[in-house]
């Protein structure tokens, strides 16, 4: 008897002792997105969430944190525990912040790369009555009117505006710079005949250019884009041969370990290659990149290195 009673207390002892080690192999995995919640980048976030948690058992938490132009949720992904356990979903903002020299982390040392997910057009929108049915008409009235015709975006200083001054400074007109809180505002504005253009992310605006109700002028990707064939991209106008589009990417903090970083690196690429998962992502109005590791880390490098120069020539100053 008294040998049975050891032999299940030691039962006992032996469960709880394993009990915490096999709650810890189902990983938390929690993902800040410096951005509001319903956001396309938080859309896509709660989409990788989805596909990780079914596929690899892990619990993963969103955790938006929007302010200061992204910073807010980008220093506290720098401050974090290099252990796997959090990640930052970035955005061009990423890249244009330190190009606008705005207090904040060394994104080249502070972070590992772990997956570029999507990206999606620029594009240069106005009315669907509008009587500019070609970029050209449009540059061509702000050079008759200097200073009358206005363009908005989400912004200031942001890759939208960026966009704006590349257009702008190229074509040599005076066009007057409209900054709103997002591309949703500055698409109402432009609705209400209170500016002429907006220099717009795709996923805002997909459904109207769908309806007529918005007209595409331009894009600045580097190929047309499959649901606007009409539409040419910046470098076909001979314009300016300039090509950016909004990326949305996970990066890690700094010294993570190697093989962490790998898991990271497969969960997340197998997750925006799921068949499911990229129909849900196209539906969004984004396209499926699936680059990760080095060459996403490079890409990263390039985009930091165009916005800088460009934001220098324009002399674009962080608000």
């Amino acid at each position: 008897m008294l040998k049975h009673a050891f032999r299940l207390f030691a039962s006992l002892v032996f469960a709880l002792a394993v009990a915490p080690a096999h709650a810890q192999s189902a990983k938390t995995l929690k993902v800040v997105v410096p951005y509001t919640p319903g956001s396309g980048p938080d859309i896509l976030s709660r989409l990788m969430g989805d596909e990780i948690g079914r596929k690899h058992g892990a619990t993963v938490l969103i955790e938006n944190r929007p302010g200061g132009g992204t910073l807010v949720g980008t220093e506290q992904v720098a401050r974090a525990a290099p252990d796997g356990t959090t990640v930052l979903l970035v955005g061009n903002s990423f890249t244009v912040n330190p190009a606008l020299k705005r207090p904040g982390p060394d994104i080249v040392t502070a972070f590992d790369p772990v997956c570029y997910l999507t990206s999606t057009p620029l594009v240069l929108v106005v009315k669907g009555d509008s009587p500019y049915k070609t970029l050209d008409d449009l540059l061509e009235a702000a050079r008759k009117e200097p200073g009358k015709l206005s363009l908005g975006s989400g912004g200031p200083a942001s890759a939208l505006h960026v966009a704006f001054e590349v257009v702008r400074r190229a074509a040599k007109v005076d066009m007057t710079y409209v900054p709103y809180g997002g591309t949703a505002p500055a698409i109402n504005a432009l609705m209400g005949g209170h500016i002429t253009s907006v220099f717009a992310d795709y996923p805002t605006v997909v459904s109207q250019l769908k309806a007529g109700t918005l007209r595409g002028l331009v894009t600045t990707s580097e190929k047309r884009v499959p649901p606007l064939p009409d539409v040419p991209t910046l470098t076909e106008t001979k314009l300016a041969s300039y090509v950016a589009d909004i990326y949305y990417g996970i990066m890690a903090p700094a010294k993570t370990p190697p093989e962490t970083l790998r898991q990271l690196q497969e969960w997340f690429g197998a997750a925006i290659a799921a068949p499911e998962t990229a129909q849900k992502v196209a539906a969004q109005g984004m396209f499926t990149v699936g680059q990760c590791g080095a060459p996403f880390g490079d890409f990263l490098k390039s985009s930091l290195a165009d916005y800088t120069r460009i934001i220098a020539e324009a002399g674009l100053k962080a608000e």
